[in-house]
């Protein structure tokens, strides 16, 4: 039997295990596999992406995506909108939950081929969490970073890189901050790679069928509210209330 609660899921992470975390019927209404990202492996991708079947992200948390410069995805768009008018319409101001689309750039490590396999994305994903770490905890200037990031990554790539909100959940409830706040209550590097459950009815997988899975195969189950709670506690801010569940589908991850 899988152990419950998010202590329990904060004990897997450290173990480098992979824990399921469904976000709330009043948001998306899905679960996400997470797992640190310094700990990602080709098995892992492998795992996300038969079992998962959704987009496989990695997080970075605010310092790391400030220090690096990585941009997020609607911000490129408006401001390139002058060139290219198009992206000024494309920008995601209508997301029926959020405000905000979490998506930054798409990265490949530069030792990859095509960067898709198994084992280039985990050297990509691995790689960035060492990179996250450099940029949180060292002294270098945030110029020698970003010389560092180009030489060792290109774009657009096939890790999808998600920026976690300042602040974390107070600012946002999505599952870019929900993971990223679970790796960093486990002291490990903060950020963590997350990726959708899919039905085989071509929907989200209902969270029974989720906890059934995570039964199953000894995994941690838990549910956004739980980590808000938990969260609060440890960290004694209060979280971000939900916003009303529109009727229109969008992903804000």
């Amino acid at each position: 039997m899988p152990q419950t609660g998010v202590a329990a899921a904060l004990d897997a992470l450290r173990q480098g295990k992979f824990v399921l975390v469904y976000d709330s019927d009043r948001r998306e209404r899905e679960t996400d596999l997470v797992i640190p990202s310094q700990f990602v492996t080709p098995e892992a991708i492998r795992r996300m992406r038969k079992d998962g079947g959704g987009l496989i992200c990695t997080t970075v948390p605010a310092k790391a995506w400030k220090r690096l410069d990585i941009p997020y995805l609607a911000d490129l768009f408006h401001e390139a909108r002058d060139s290219h008018p198009l992206l000024g319409e494309l920008v995601p101001n209508d997301i029926p939950y959020d405000v905000k689309s979490a998506f930054a750039i798409t990265i490949n490590h530069r030792k990859t081929f095509t960067g898709v396999t198994d084992r280039d994305r985990a050297l990509t994903v691995s790689c960035f969490a060492a990179m996250a770490r450099e940029a949180l905890e060292t002294s270098s200037s945030d110029d020698m970073l970003r010389r560092t990031f180009g030489q060792q990554f290109r774009a657009p790539g096939h890790v999808v890189l998600l920026n976690a909100s300042e602040g974390l959940l107070t600012k946002r409830v999505g599952h870019t901050e929900m993971a990223t706040a679970l790796v960093s209550m486990a002291d490990l590097t903060p950020t963590a790679t997350i990726c959708e459950m899919m039905g085989d009815d071509g929907k989200a997988l209902h969270k029974t069928l989720a906890a059934e899975y995570a039964k199953v195969n000894g995994l941690v189950f838990i549910e956004g509210a739980a980590i808000k709670t938990f969260w609060e506690t440890r960290t004694g801010e209060k979280a971000k209330p939900e916003p009303k569940r529109a009727g229109v589908c969008a992903n804000g991850r």
